[in-house]
């Protein structure tokens, strides 16, 4: 069981299939200011508070 999943814009699950690949992305292309971050039909609002949830699920998923 995928334990990274996140709501999108919508409200709807969305299973992270690679939280390194996620938040590698998020850092090179979400990395300062207030953007949109679509994938697999979900869009996400990237801020400082979505940038450290993803960061959270990032270590502690490699540990």
């Amino acid at each position: 069981m995928n334990k990274n999943i996140i709501k999108d814009n919508y409200g709807k699950n969305f299973p992270i299939k690679n939280i390194n690949e996620f938040y590698n992305h998020i850092l090179y292309f979400h990395f300062t200011g207030t953007t949109i971050h679509e994938e697999d039909g979900h869009y996400f609002t990237v801020d400082n508070e979505f940038r450290e949830k993803i960061k959270n699920l990032f270590e502690n998923s490699n540990h």
